[in-house]
């Protein structure tokens, strides 16, 4: 087994396979690695370019069309043997003599991942800074995983975590909040960053909807991915509480020889009723869908570190 297996995505990346190439070679010299490059769908030449370098370290996998950078990551991951992985992008932004002292890090200490935070980022300020910013706050706040910087693809995982990511849609902006699912240990540090030199990017304002739609997914997944009755029934029973009282008040006040039928709360307690019902009934399946998933793949509600022993220390 390697010691480090690096994971590029790649999409009409063609100017920039060599100089990646040429950069991630000279960044990690006395490092035993391979480089597995992703075609996730590429209507240029990269896949001709990277077959033309003929470098021992480097594995294509060449996807059938293009399924989006999460798909494209893990599928380079579950094609890697190193006993790390890094991640980073393909555009030459990030800076492979980084990964070392990454990788140092994460051997060193006890972290499952180290990710990095573009101190100095080279990209526009209005179109990419400003709106990342904003992103970045809102994640810290309502998933509670302190990451300054999701936008950054580079990093350095364990690969027993990685293999645990299992990255679907969007969700690859969402790494830590996923690894943080599994109870794993994180630390950020300082990265260079660099302006595309070649290409377009594939990033534009057009991904807000899908951040915030991938975002509300987190929210659910960090504080109700084991105990969906806890939201779904929480919600419903307030709901349920709220029509029953406003209800027997207009049944009461119908008694008394009012008339009820032309009043808006009327329709109001009739909904919340409903509403209430309807949301402690998908608490009810949304519980049966995860014991489902649970068991049915023999997962454990738990995940655990260490085991320790009066005599030795067994890896868990």
């Amino acid at each position: 087994m390697k010691k480090l297996s690096i994971v590029v995505t790649l999409l009409n990346e063609e100017e920039n396979i060599k100089p990646l190439l040429a950069a991630i070679h000279a960044g990690l010299k006395g490092v035993d690695y391979e480089i597995v490059l992703v075609d996730d769908g590429s209507t240029d030449n990269t896949k001709k370019i990277i077959l033309e370098c003929n470098d021992e370290k480097v594995v294509l996998v060449e996807l059938r069309k293009n399924y989006g950078q999460s798909a494209a990551m893990m599928a380079g991951i579950d094609h890697t043997c190193g006993e790390f992985i890094a991640l980073m992008d393909g555009d030459l932004q990030n800076d492979p003599s980084d990964i070392p002292a990454m990788l140092n890090l994460l051997k060193t200490e006890d972290f499952e991942m180290v990710a990095g935070n573009r101190k100095n980022r080279k990209d526009g300020f209005f179109l990419r800074k400003i709106p990342s910013k904003i992103a970045n706050i809102l994640i810290r706040k309502l998933t509670g995983v302190n990451i300054y910087d999701y936008g950054c693809t580079l990093k350095v995982i364990r690969r027993e975590l990685a293999e645990e990511l299992k990255l679907y849609g969007e969700l690859h902006r969402f790494i830590p909040v996923l690894a943080k699912l599994q109870g794993a240990r994180i630390v950020q540090v300082d990265v260079n960053h660099f302006s595309r030199q070649f290409g377009k990017s594939k990033y534009g304002i057009g991904r807000t909807l899908k951040v915030i739609s991938d975002l509300m997914l987190m929210m659910f997944m960090r504080r109700y991915l084991y105990k969906p009755i806890h939201l779904f029934g929480t919600i419903g029973f307030l709901s349920l509480s709220i029509g029953i009282l406003i209800n027997v008040y207009l049944f009461i006040w119908k008694l008394l020889g009012h008339d009820i039928w032309n009043r808006p709360l009327l329709i109001l307690g009739v909904i919340l009723l409903l509403g209430g019902i309807q949301f402690i009934t998908i608490g009810f399946l949304a519980e049966i869908n995860i014991r489902t998933y649970f068991e049915s793949q023999h997962k454990k509600t738990y995940t655990i570190r260490n085991v320790f022993s009066t005599k030795n220390e067994i890896k868990g």
